[in-house]
């Protein structure tokens, strides 16, 4: 989850909360929907209407959805599984009832009336719960980003097409209103044609200190694994190697063999936006350059360019990924004075204004410079608003509309987002087939297309 989501989710910023405020007819539909997600939330569901979930993952992260869907009155938990006892403990604490597992085959083996399975563990788990959990058939909500490689994201979206069963990745932002706004501002032409975007996070950092490590070796030394974790099955499909707290909890995202940096993390948060307001599908070229790395973790601060190709009436764009403290260069808009969010932001250019995002991408946009807000006129709503992230995929479990993040959002968003990370570790500029699956001028580009599974946990066919 992004770092300033507890803020988003209570109003925003102050400049974002005056930003709202201009949005004539917003207000309504926004209250609508909120007093929606509360009633759902307060009114507890019929047996017969509420949906039956089983966890993989049950502490950090996942704990985090627990409670947002246990919140919503119309679940009910048959089973967590967690490799760790400890970090799944209090959710242990608060479903007493629930069967418990380390290993979530076993769980999928023995468990035999539910509906649907939360996945929310390090990325390199991923794809292996998921597939599992759509060959059964089950609805799936499966955590950001959706796999660890791009050809996972590739049969996994397919496997649930396949299957008919309802998505959502856990990219929250997309339920919030800065999403929906931004597409009613590009698509009615605010800003012309969009031929440029640029998007940054900070990650690793935080604040100024590194949240994670990156850029560093593999430790040497060799401590003993904590009682309550299995470590080999925490590994699963990935290389063997030691225990160590480098690894666990949440240090995994640095670690290529088991995460994908700043920008598997934060950039499937802020790119969604883009590809939403942009109809954004593969990349037809990815460059990269960073600071130094080694095989073992990701570097500090990296930079992805991305080339577009003309799609569904919208012209060429060119996508420029900043992450580790990198910024765009300063637009020419902004005021003396004024500077750019250092944590996340976005900046659209079209061939009549700019919209910056000044946040991550669940935050409203706003025109550069900002004399250019003054008497502006934003479109009229014409956008459905959310009922809320998780609501949204237990009503598309229930045969309702697709969630937003569904994975045929995801799934390309996803394999986009990984591609950048193949270029950052080739340093090379990667022609993309997509069809194919293939980057067709660096052959050996395509050795992290894809990875080799451990013994017991190789991926299935998807159906």
């Amino acid at each position: 989850m992004g770092k300033t989501h507890n803020a988003h989710n209570s109003g925003g910023s102050p400049l974002s909360r005056r930003h709202f405020l201009q949005h004539a007819g917003l207000a309504a539909a926004i209250l609508a929907t909120q007093r929606a997600a509360q009633a759902a939330g307060t009114k507890k569901a019929a047996p017969s209407e509420r949906l039956t979930i089983v966890t993989v993952g049950a502490g950090g992260q996942a704990a985090a959805n627990i409670h947002e869907l246990d919140r919503l009155g119309l679940v009910d938990f048959a089973a967590f599984c967690d490799v760790d006892d400890d970090r799944a403990a209090e959710t242990y604490h608060r479903f007493p009832k629930a069967n418990r597992y380390k290993d979530f085959r076993r769980m999928f083996d023995r468990e035999k009336h539910f509906d649907a399975v939360l996945v929310a563990t390090p990325d390199h788990m991923h794809a292996p719960a998921t597939l599992a959990a759509i060959q059964l058939g089950k609805h799936v909500y499966c955590e950001k980003p959706l796999t660890h490689t791009v050809e996972e994201a590739r049969i996994t979206a397919t496997a649930a097409r396949e299957k008919g069963v309802a998505t959502q990745m856990g990219n929250q932002g997309m339920a919030f209103e800065g999403p929906r706004v931004l597409n009613e501002w590009i698509w009615s032409g605010v800003i012309g044609e969009v031929r440029e975007v640029h998007a940054w996070s900070d990650r690793p950092s935080h604040h100024g200190k590194l949240f994670w490590a990156q850029g560093v070796d593999r430790p040497a030394d060799t401590p003993p694994v904590p009682p309550t974790l299995d470590w080999d099955l925490w590994l699963g499909p990935a290389p063997e190697r030691p225990y160590h707290p480098a690894y666990v909890p949440f240090a995994w995202r640095g670690w290529w063999d088991f995460g994908s940096g700043g920008l598997g993390d934060m950039g499937i948060h802020n790119l969604a936006p883009v590809f939403d307001a942009l109809k954004l599908g593969a990349p037809t070229q990815v460059t990269a350059s960073s600071t130094l790395f080694n095989q073992e973790t990701l570097p500090l601060a990296s930079n992805v360019h991305y080339r577009f190709p003309a799609r569904e009436g919208m012209a060429p764009v060119d996508l420029h990924w900043y992450d580790g403290g990198n910024l765009p260069p300063r637009p020419n808009e902004l005021e003396d004075g004024e500077e750019l969010n250092s944590e996340d932001g976005l900046i659209f250019i079209g061939d009549q204004g700019t919209i910056l995002v000044d946040g991550w991408g669940g935050e409203l946009p706003r025109l550069l410079p900002k004399s250019r807000m003054d008497g502006f006129t934003p479109p009229a709503p014409t956008l459905p608003r959310s009922v809320g992230h998780h609501l949204e995929w237990i009503q598309a479990c229930k045969g309702g509309q697709a969630a937003k993040s569904n994975f045929d959002f995801a799934g390309p968003l996803t394999e986009a987002v990984l591609l950048g990370t193949v270029a950052v570790r080739t340093r090379r500029t990667l022609h993309w087939d997509a069809e194919k699956l293939t980057v067709s001028n660096v052959p050996e580009a395509n050795a992290y297309i894809r990875k080799a599974y451990r013994k017991g946990w190789e991926l299935g066919k998807p159906g």
